[in-house]
């Protein structure tokens, strides 16, 4: 099979490799499809992965085409999305259930071998089945939307009503679910805060109104409070000081702060901002990946890959509108620079398996 393998920082390459074979409790997966998250560009060019060489990707969807034992032989030709998180079951937030913060994880894609590649092993117990009328584009984004709406489950809070003030900073890939999902649950006095007229552009095609957009080029808080009288509920999906100082600064008396981008460097609040946070008795808080009932095997769950792939499949939501770029296998590295040079505007670059 032709798979990417990360030998160091700034050295991946295509090779040749054998098919692995699944073990117990495994599953052998054909990739169909494969984002190329945000956090794969450090890791691929600044800082390696945990554990190398590693074929990376967290973000796919394929076929299962081999089981290993304990595993039924029926999941055979299934279409499966994946949860990449390989949780240790046995520290304290697993026995909770709540492997999103299992203190001992292995993650395909960063610790073991992932998606960009002809085939991978994945846990039979890390699959989704696919409805038929879900793409495997769309399998290959529930992981970034089930992001999103665990994010979004974190910052709804007791009290915040679909009149609220909501505003989401930063229109990335997981920036833009988030208002997807926010304007599907019907919070309709939201607000976003872009750079660029692509993201301004996207956001409306999501269903936002153009006078929801404000430039954050210019002073946030102004354009806000000259509308509202400042946020309840602030999504900052960016992961610098500056946004995360401009949080506070936006929000209302009393509000909330849902910080969801991965840091760019130290973060650092100043005097004056922190005294913000006391008057103003704000709450900030964190999210962090996704929920997914890794021992559900039938009916309905309340984890968020669950609730993403139902209202996908009830075909209210478009996440493929989000995707910029398709490319084969054999060029995901031009996929790559083009996110790490930002030398064309994109938002999801997907590779698509033929």
């Amino acid at each position: 099979m032709k798979a990417w393998i990360l030998y160091g920082v700034n050295d991946l390459r295509l090779e040749e490799r054998p098919i692995p074979e699944p073990g117990e409790g495994e599953t052998l997966i054909r990739v169909q499809a494969a984002g190329i998250c945000g956090s794969d560009i450090p890791r691929i060019f600044v800082n390696g992965a945990h554990n190398m060489p590693l074929v990376p990707g967290h973000e796919f969807a394929g076929i299962v085409e081999k089981t290993g034992t304990g595993v039924k032989s029926d999941l055979v030709g299934k279409r499966v999305g994946i949860f990449p998180l390989l949780p240790c079951r046995k520290c304290g937030p697993c026995f909770k259930g709540k492997y999103e913060m299992c203190r001992s994880y292995d993650y395909l894609g960063s610790r073991s071998d992932g998606g960009f590649a002809e085939f991978v092993i994945v846990p039979a117990d890390n699959l989704i089945e696919l409805p038929g009328n879900i793409s495997f584009e769309e399998g290959a984004m529930l992981e970034p939307m089930a992001v999103a709406v665990h994010a979004v489950r974190r910052g709804l809070y007791e009290g915040l009503s679909k009149d609220s003030v909501v505003v989401v900073c930063g229109l990335g890939t997981i920036g833009l679910l988030i208002v997807m999902f926010l304007l599907d649950m019907g919070y309709r006095n939201l607000y976003v805060i872009g750079n660029k007229e692509s993201q301004k552009k996207r956001a409306m095609d999501l269903g936002l109104s153009e006078d929801r957009y404000l430039d954050g080029r210019l002073k946030a808080d102004d354009q806000l409070f000259s509308l509202t009288s400042g946020a309840d509920l602030f999504f900052e999906c960016v992961g610098r000081n500056e946004s995360a100082s401009s949080a506070v600064s936006c929000c209302a008396p009393g509000g909330h702060i849902l910080y969801v981008g991965n840091p760019h460097s130290d973060m650092l609040f100043e005097r004056n901002v922190y005294w913000k946070i006391l008057r103003n008795q704000l709450v900030l808080a964190g999210t962090w990946n996704s929920s997914f009932d890794i021992l559900a095997k039938d009916g309905r769950h309340d984890d968020d890959w669950s609730y993403a792939l139902d209202r996908v499949s009830g075909g209210g939501l478009k996440p493929d509108l989000l995707i910029t770029h398709r490319l084969p296998l054999a060029e995901l590295d031009r996929g790559l620079k083009v996110m790490r040079d930002k030398t064309e505007d994109f938002c999801k670059v997907m590779c698509t398996f033929g």
